[in-house]
């Protein structure tokens, strides 16, 4: 097992870590820099994407036909790390959700014709993206054979009538990714379609309120009462539904786990920070024991973190689904990060629980790490499920074939 990364790789992460800290990390200390839901505001995203694209550092995770630097997964796992050391870092080089996941999956599956529509939009930055799935009791959370939001064919046109909710970004976005049921059967039963953020038959009935800070475009409840979406804007054919969502939702869960390890990293480095100028009782901080065992533990959970991750990644570069793998890192990368969070405001006091850092904004962030993409439970099933398969099986290595 090698566990050395490219000097290509390692030429984008020094770029992107010299970009985040000299062009994005002051905007942090700025008030005016944030919008009302806590993200960036778009005056000062605008200028930072421009930058980013002159210096090569646009949409690094997509195929260079594409407009990307095709990193791949481990590539994207060293880069995504990097850039989220600023809470603004991943919007800024277009690989933020949920525009992120939405472009991989165009890429993966679109025709030429899908590509030219729908994709390249969103590369270059003009448009913003959602992928609706999730619905309300009693519909379909993590279990999408719940699903009840339907697409009823008319000839070559598909009526949608139905309700989503929890779709990041939708008050943002133009492209839409949509999954609805087109028939009763278990397997085939869903189907992936395309449609427009100006198409009349559907509305944003809200935006929900949530504890944390927000993506452009919040998280949303949709209505759908007679959106016609015509066949031509089907992904990957009628009863595909179900792979698609598969396709979307594995990397996108392992690039969440990417983007929060650069977090916990920060809280991290937060933290050290302060407890190595703080003073109390005539002892530093970081001089005392009881700090040293909380970074030292933390540090060894953000790197188990990392191998996990590069794990997963290296299973997807290799073609593999890397379900088991993923779901590891989600479960133990959601936790360190609020983990993170929590012991940096502790070891800074009274200033981590104020806005003088970004650790608040972090820690309102990272509760939802447990919940999105399959709560830690769901995960835990799967997991559960490979073991009953595989018995010891579940802990083997691959043994590389023989040299010729």
């Amino acid at each position: 097992m090698n566990f050395e990364i490219s000097p290509r790789i390692e030429d984008y992460r020094a770029r992107i870590a010299e970009f985040v800290a000299r062009e994005i990390l002051p905007l942090e200390d700025d008030p005016d820099a944030f919008d009302a839901h806590g993200n960036i505001a778009l005056d000062r995203l605008g200028p930072l994407r421009e930058k980013a694209r002159a210096a090569g550092l646009w949409c690094l995770q997509l195929k260079e036909e594409t407009g990307g630097a095709g990193l791949g997964k481990v590539g994207m796992a060293v880069c995504y790390e990097e850039m989220s050391r600023s809470i603004f870092g991943p919007v800024v080089f277009n690989a933020a959700p949920p525009d992120d996941g939405n472009m991989m999956l165009l890429e993966a599956v679109g025709t030429p014709e899908q590509k030219a529509r729908w994709l390249a939009p969103i590369v270059a930055g003009e448009v913003r993206s959602a992928f609706a799935m999730t619905e309300p009791h009693p519909g379909s959370g993590s279990d999408p054979s719940m699903m009840l939001t339907r697409a009823e064919r008319c000839g070559d046109t598909y009526v949608v009538r139905g309700r989503k909710w929890f779709i990041t970004g939708a008050e943002a976005a133009s492209h839409f990714i949509l999954i609805a049921r087109t028939s009763d059967d278990p397997r085939h039963g869903l189907t992936a379609f395309l449609f427009h953020g100006d198409q009349p038959g559907w509305r944003i009935e809200r935006r929900i309120p949530i504890l944390g800070p927000e993506e452009h475009g919040g998280h949303c409840e949709l209505v759908f009462d007679g959106l016609e979406i015509p066949a031509e804007n089907i992904l990957l054919g009628e009863g595909r539904g179900l792979k698609v969502a598969q396709m979307r939702l594995g990397p996108a869960r392992l690039t969440h786990c990417m983007r929060w390890l650069g977090l916990a990293k920060r809280c991290v480095e937060i933290a050290r920070d302060y407890a190595g100028e703080r003073y109390s009782f005539g002892q530093r901080l970081a001089d005392r024991e009881s700090i040293q065992l909380m970074l030292g533990g933390l540090a060894m959970r953000i790197e188990i973190g990392r191998l996990l991750v590069m794990r997963a990644a290296w299973e997807l570069d290799r073609g593999g689904f890397a379900r088991k793998e993923v779901s590891m890192a989600k479960i133990h990368v959601a936790n360190v990060l609020h983990e993170a969070a929590d012991i940096a405001i502790q070891i800074n006091g009274a200033r981590g629980y104020s806005r003088d850092t970004v650790l608040e904004w972090i820690y309102r962030y990272a509760r939802q790490a447990r919940l999105v993409d399959g709560a830690d439970e769901v995960h835990k099933m799967v997991l559960n499920r490979f073991l009953n398969e595989e018995g010891s099986g579940f802990w083997r290595w691959e043994v590389a074939a023989p040299p010729m």
